[in-house]
């Protein structure tokens, strides 16, 4: 199982940027895909997932407005676009797959079944 995300870089304050999770090696369609994120020196926390069939979406509250989420099972991609990107965003963001969206949104990090590599989105003032 493999997930690559991409679509990082560095924005100024108020810009936009989209990530993106590519999996391969499961049945994609079967997990629900979220997004968490990681500061310097805080731990990582929930950020957005979105449900197996892409119906419902869960945020964060600071991102809520800002963020969305999407998927595409054929294409076995999720995307996360930001608008309005503040300093506080800036994080190592991970992709990740779990069969629960509990997982996701009670931040259960050790349960999730699969991660991708982080990539860093970096907004400066």
């Amino acid at each position: 199982v493999q997930l690559q995300a991409s679509g990082g870089g560095l924005v100024q304050d108020g810009g936009s940027l989209s990530l993106s999770c590519t999996a391969s090696g499961l049945t994609f369609g079967s997990y629900v895909v979220g997004w968490f994120r990681q500061a310097p020196g805080k731990e990582r926390e929930f950020v957005s997932a979105v449900s197996w069939n892409g119906d419902s979406t869960y945020y964060e509250d600071s991102v809520k407005g800002r963020f969305t989420i999407s998927r595409d099972n054929a294409k076995n991609t999720a995307n996360l676009q930001m608008n309005r990107l503040e300093t506080g965003d800036t994080a190592v963001y991970y992709c990740a797959l779990d069969r629960t969206v509990v997982a996701f949104v009670q931040g259960r990090l050790s349960s999730i079944d699969y991660w991708g590599e982080g990539t860093q989105v970096t907004v400066s003032s």
